[in-house]
């Protein structure tokens, strides 16, 4: 028989919800947080039905790992290793099937397992579509990343792949792909992981904390790639005033990734991978480098009015038509 939201209501949709916490943590209205001695990176994201996911293309296990990752990512970006805890907020049609729910918060506790926090509270209500608000709350430590602390002479690192994320949301909405290259099925299945699952670069913050120079102090400028690889830079750039210059030999790619030239588009500008983007000083970008076997410096920062350029001095313009939008 199945079981819908509205045939067993909120109070005991929250009962069945208490397994995914600790005990009593949701007997009250609010949440307790114990003090940290350092200062909390806190953010929300707020995912919509049929604008950030869709269960035509992702269960709801995979969507419960998802929205959890995607802010602990946010986290990272920011330096914070020590992630705390989250709260959730759902709306929910009354339709809805309570075996959903369930596997979407069997996806977040997945996450929270592999990546750290729990849940310690959260709210819902009904509406006419599925909404996942997600506020994840995490320990500042150094380096404090941040899209405004780049300086001219800066090295840029990308800490790994990208575009399969891109590769995956075509693949799984049976997109038209860019061109008749065949795919081998290890990019394939690569490549729909890496939307459906995406994995947050915590390995990659840790190493750098590990490699840094100690003769450097702790100034880097950080974000991820979930806006694309060059408009993640092009935010570096605009928060710290400077400008980027880029080399495409440089930008490492899945070496299952197809060679025609009109691919690289999903590579530069495709979104949701989730990479670190660094600008650090030359030695700290070397050591990276260096002891992170996927990073890589990708190119440099210099002075100027923000903007991104290839090493050829050509400028790098986006098509602004096919960025994700918000509204």
């Amino acid at each position: 028989m199945i079981t819908r939201i509205q045939d067993i209501g909120e109070r005991e949709l929250l009962n069945r919800l208490k397994k995914f916490m600790r005990l009593g943590q949701i007997d009250d209205d609010i949440a307790e947080i114990e003090q940290s001695k350092n200062k909390l990176l806190i953010n929300t994201d707020l995912l919509v039905e049929n604008i950030h996911f869709s269960e035509k293309i992702s269960n709801a296990k995979d969507i419960g790992w998802k929205s959890i990752t995607t802010n602990i990512s946010d986290l990272i970006c920011s330096g914070s290793d020590n992630i705390i805890s989250f709260t959730v907020g759902l709306v929910l049609p009354p339709s809805t099937e309570w075996e959903w729910v369930e596997k979407l918060y069997e996806g977040m506790y997945e996450a929270m397992k592999e990546f750290g926090g729990e849940i310690i509270g959260g709210d819902c209500t009904s509406g006419e579509i599925k909404m996942i608000s997600i506020t994840a709350i995490g320990e500042m430590n150094q380096p404090r990343l941040h899209r405004g602390n780049a300086l001219p002479g800066d090295y840029i690192v990308s800490t790994g792949f990208h575009g399969l994320s891109r590769l995956g949301l075509a693949l799984l909405t049976s997109e038209k792909l860019p061109s008749e290259n065949e795919i081998s099925l290890e990019l394939i299945e690569r490549a729909t992981k890496a939307h459906r699952r995406p994995y947050p670069a915590l390995k990659a913050l840790i190493a750098l904390k590990e490699c840094k120079p100690q003769s450097n102090s702790w100034r880097a400028a950080g974000t991820d790639s979930s806006d694309g690889l060059i408009e993640s830079i092009r935010g570096i750039c605009e928060s710290s005033n400077c400008q980027a210059v880029l080399s495409k030999t440089s930008i490492l790619k899945d070496p299952d990734w197809p060679k025609n030239l009109i691919w690289d588009d999903w590579v530069f500008n495709g979104a949701e991978d989730y990479q670190l983007i660094l600008s650090l000083p030359k030695d700290w970008a070397e050591a990276l480098s260096k002891t992170f076997s996927s990073a890589q410096i990708i190119g440099f920062i210099k002075e100027g009015k923000p903007n991104v350029f290839w090493d050829d001095l050509e400028e790098i313009n986006i098509d602004q038509s096919n960025l994700f939008q918000h509204f």
